[in-house]
């Protein structure tokens, strides 16, 4: 086992709930031991246990969390403000 450290862009993220999902998701990943954020220079720094996970995970959780923070476009048929 060696304790990794990776640092992982969060650039689009910005806000209180993107910023708590972002860590909620990197610490629900096996193998993440610690998760710094670092909102001025939007990166985070994930220590890991190269033998459980990889950067490939934390950079797929996190565009998730990108993504689904995203507002809805106005007209979109998922926006639950959209009236047709």
């Amino acid at each position: 086992m060696a304790i990794e450290i990776a640092q992982v862009s969060i650039e689009n993220i910005n806000d209180v709930e993107g910023l708590e999902s972002v860590m909620t998701a990197l610490k629900n990943i096996t193998g993440v031991t610690a998760i710094e954020l670092d909102t001025e220079r939007h990166t985070a720094l994930v220590h890991y246990d190269d033998t459980q996970t990889s950067i490939h995970a934390f950079t797929a959780a996190i565009s998730m969390v990108d993504y689904v923070t995203q507002p809805f476009p106005i007209d979109a048929p998922q926006n639950p403000r959209y009236h047709d």
